[in-house]
């Protein structure tokens, strides 16, 4: 079915040049609104304005429906940029935004069945499969089950769930189930250290149905051209194994809130004198050393993942999907990256001293949300770091989804 015109926006004819311009305008404005939409609890609406009328949550959506449709590596940068100004919102943009990707490997009639109706449509999910069950019916699923960490589900017109298929008590398949929001609660239990502006509320769902145009098989999205969207979105950028990279895009928020956390800190020391000697903080070698040292680490870790980005771009185009050690390496790299990007902002939130310990210090808040987004799944070390040495020493690992 073809794309419907009507009066829908489109981003098509955006470069990845100009959706980082739109981005950057937006950490001024969005450094003023952190505090006010952390005290709400959810992305405030006029940041959602201002993200559908850039059209920065469409970065990956194809070109055929209007969205930017850019490389991988966009996946990451556009909201790093943003996370700049507010990490919540650079996290939301990342997650909001990637499920315009996902959505594209869907089968072509969900796809008709969210952007016909509104390309701006915002889809949050439940990623946990053990979190959610499904058994097969006449013509799709059934599925039930309760999902935390929905990041932006209140402003979220569906929701992609995911559950483990079972054939008695046999695990048979993984799905993410595209489910409309009139299929799902919402379970307001987000009250939390950090990161609070993302909203990411539960979500439980009971007996539900999905037909089976609606439930992806993560089977089929481990590389290469055999997920359903195949057929309509045949751009290589589609073809990236999604359990391999699929914290990347969050890892943004991470990088975009040290790198705030540097900005910041240099901005405050330029200015600075001690309280105790009235010498300036910038002329101890101590500082300058800190300094140095958390922004070569937030430098790292940005290339760490980029490349990865790039990569997996690279390996996509010539139509192939990396090994399962070169999976693995990439949930390395980014549980790695992510490791440095916390040393930084720890080290920058001592050199605020007694200030760091304010609510109305900037830093107080980043040094929160940095620990609070750290702790994904996918960035833990000792989560992903181990598979990917298990495998180069000759042991074996198995993951059904990767």
């Amino acid at each position: 079915m073809s794309p419907s015109g009507g009066g829908a926006r489109s981003f098509a004819e955006v470069s990845y040049d100009e959706a980082m311009r739109r981005a950057r305008a937006l950490v001024p404005v969005l450094r003023e609104r952190a505090d006010p939409a952390e005290a709400v609890r959810e992305m405030p609406k006029e940041t959602i304005d201002d993200l559908h009328r850039t059209g920065l949550l469409r970065f990956h959506q194809p070109r055929r429906w209007g969205g930017m449709e850019l490389d991988f590596v966009s996946l990451f940068d556009i909201p790093a940029e943003i996370a700049r100004g507010c990490a919540s919102t650079g996290w939301n943009v990342a997650n909001l935004g990637v499920h315009h990707w996902m959505l594209a490997l869907y089968d072509e009639r969900a796809q008709d069945e969210v952007w016909s109706k509104n390309p701006d449509a915002l889809i949050a999910s439940g990623i946990a499969y053990p979190q959610g069950s499904g058994r097969r019916v006449d013509g799709g699923f059934v599925v039930s089950g309760f999902w935390n960490f929905s990041s932006g589900v209140d402003a979220a017109d569906w929701n992609m769930l995911a559950v483990m298929v079972r054939d008695g008590d046999r695990v048979v398949d993984h799905r993410m189930c595209l489910v409309p929001r009139s299929d799902y609660e919402i379970v307001d239990d987000w009250h939390v250290l950090g990161m609070r502006s993302t909203g990411s509320k539960s979500v439980r769902a009971t007996d539900v149905f999905v037909p089976e145009h609606r439930a992806l098989s993560m089977y089929l999205a481990r590389g290469g051209t055999d997920f359903p969207g195949a057929r309509v979105n045949p751009n290589p950028l589609y073809r990236v194994p999604l359990s391999a990279l699929g914290s990347h895009c969050l890892s943004a928020a991470g990088v975009g809130n040290a790198q705030a956390a540097l900005e910041l800190t240099i901005e405050a020391i330029r200015e600075r004198s001690t309280s105790y000697t009235a010498m300036r903080m910038r002329d101890f070698q101590a500082v300058q050393l800190r300094v140095a040292g958390a922004g070569t680490k937030v430098d790292a870790a940005r290339l760490i993942i980029r490349n990865d980005c790039l990569e997996a771009q690279r390996i996509a185009e010539e139509n192939r999907a990396p090994s399962i050690e070169g999976k693995l390496r990439f949930k390395r790299n980014v549980a790695y990256a992510m490791e440095r990007c916390t040393e930084a902002v720890d080290e920058l939130h001592a050199l605020a001293g007694a200030n760091g310990i304010y609510d109305r210090y900037p830093i107080q808040r980043l040094f929160r949300d940095q620990h609070a987004l750290a702790a994904h799944i996918g960035f833990s070390w000792d989560a992903q770091g181990a598979p990917w040495g298990l495998v180069v020493l000759g042991g074996e690992f198995s993951s059904p989804t990767l």
